[in-house]
């Protein structure tokens, strides 16, 4: 039976925001995932890949930046986006306090979620790690406009997962960018998808293209945890 989710509110600078809390029986870790640019913490993708996270062990905590929770198209600027996260984030650590995924608290997204959490974290934002669905290294079509600098300083575990045709990141130069953080950043190609993770040929609702992406995420995270004492 799937893992029904709890509807949390999260208070933020200006107000509060929607979340979504999806726990399994005895979690080791908690991710917390932030939306694209283009959709909230509702897509199917989004929802699919929590329950796919769940599946696996993982707890999850979804969240909605306070411009898409106010209806607006245009994503905020980072340093609204990134208070956000620090609220995100308090609010998972105060769920996980008395259980043990408590301390193993990563933060992902995708796209635009995934490069607001690697800010937050690189001005000091604690985290264990981070995931990055489909990160947006430069806009389609214009690779000589890299948003990489912030993430050469961080040194605990990434997991880049990415589409082979995503027209965000050009791959010869999200590979040299990975390689350039070090060892502590490992890439994983989703063979012939795009910035959602579609397949060409492949039929797929985006809630099983979610739950598919959680797969090789959730691998990625239970194989880095802090033991706990």
């Amino acid at each position: 039976m799937p893992i029904a989710e709890e509807p949390r509110t999260i208070t933020v600078a200006d107000g509060a925001v929607s979340a979504a809390y999806t726990r399994p029986d005895h979690p080791a870790a908690t991710l917390v995932v932030a939306h694209g640019a283009g959709a909230g913490m509702d897509h199917p993708f989004l929802a699919g890949f929590s329950a796919g996270l769940a599946d696996a062990g993982v707890a999850s905590l979804r969240f909605n930046f306070p411009y898409r929770e106010a209806g607006r198209k245009f994503p905020d600027r980072p340093p609204v986006a990134i208070a956000a996260w620090r609220s995100a984030m308090d609010h998972a650590a105060a769920l996980a306090a008395d259980h043990a995924d408590h301390g193993n608290l990563w933060a992902g997204g995708k796209s635009f979620g995934g490069r607001m959490a690697s800010m937050a974290v690189a001005e000091g934002m604690p985290a264990a790690g981070l995931v990055y669905l489909g990160y947006p290294l430069h806009p389609p079509g214009k690779p000589e406009k890299l948003r990489d600098e912030h993430l050469y300083g961080l040194t605990l575990p990434m997991l880049f997962l990415q589409g082979s045709r995503d027209t965000f990141a050009t791959p010869d130069l999200l590979t040299r960018v990975v390689s350039g953080i070090g060892t502590n950043a490992v890439l994983e190609w989703v063979a012939g998808g795009d910035h959602s993770f579609t397949v060409a040929g492949k039929k797929r609702a985006a809630f099983d293209v979610g739950a598919a992406a959680a797969i090789p995420v959730a691998a990625f995270i239970l194989s880095r945890l802090d033991p706990q004492p």
